[in-house]
């Protein structure tokens, strides 16, 4: 029902408050083209913004000077505010009106199904790479699901100096070598190891391993 009330005023009022806001275009148009997402936003993004100012219904309309009634009714999403009443909940609030209604990646759980986990197959013999950290960790943090067949060989040149790896081993036997130092590896090991000298990691047979690398 508020959907359905509000979509008739919310252009405006977000057209207003972008451009009063210095907003830029491009988050304009996203925030133009979901229009639905953002009625669903607004209601719970003003009780929380008003919550973690500490303050009450009461305290609220007394600095904004909307009723309290219609501060709660909107919190509720039973009511559809002006642009004045907006503009004013918001200034009382002292919250920024683009920032209130952008997506919170924090609270948003992202997943990447199997079937697209990007692979790395031309890199070592026998061994398939799959590729489990997003691309902007990329020489920082990065972490990949290594599987093994019989007498697969994975050779690594030094990585940047002071990088370091992490193997754990998920099924199967592993050796792992970095410099002249060799491990032997079973199910449910992990190893630490420098990763800015040559290393190597090994199977006899079918293995399947976690690696996370350091600073690559």
């Amino acid at each position: 029902m508020f959907v359905a009330q509000a979509k008739s005023w919310v252009d405006p009022i977000v057209r207003i408050f972008c451009l009063a806001a210095n907003v830029g275009y491009s988050l304009l148009s996203v925030i133009m083209e979901n229009t639905d997402a953002i009625l669903s936003l607004l209601p719970t993004r003003l009780k929380d913004a008003r919550r973690a100012k500490g303050l009450s219904l009461d305290a609220v309309a007394k600095l904004s000077g909307v009723s309290r009634s219609m501060v709660s009714q909107i919190e509720r999403g039973e009511s559809s505010p002006t642009i004045s009443t907006l503009w004013n909940l918001t200034k009382a609030l002292q919250v920024d009106f683009a920032g209130l209604l952008e997506d919170d990646n924090d609270s948003r759980v992202e997943v990447l199904r199997s079937a697209d986990v990007p692979a790395i197959e031309n890199h070592g013999t026998g061994c398939s790479i799959r590729i489990l950290s997003p691309p902007e960790e990329a020489g920082r943090h990065e972490v990949y699901d290594l599987r093994f067949s019989k007498g697969g060989v994975l050779d690594s040149l030094p990585h940047a100096q002071g990088a370091r790896e992490h193997l754990t081993v998920i099924e199967g036997q592993l050796t792992v070598s970095s410099g002249d130092a060799v491990e032997q590896l079973s199910k449910g090991d992990t190893a630490r190891y420098a990763a800015d000298v040559p290393h190597r990691i090994s199977a006899d047979g079918s293995a399947r391993a976690f690696l996370v690398v350091h600073g690559a």
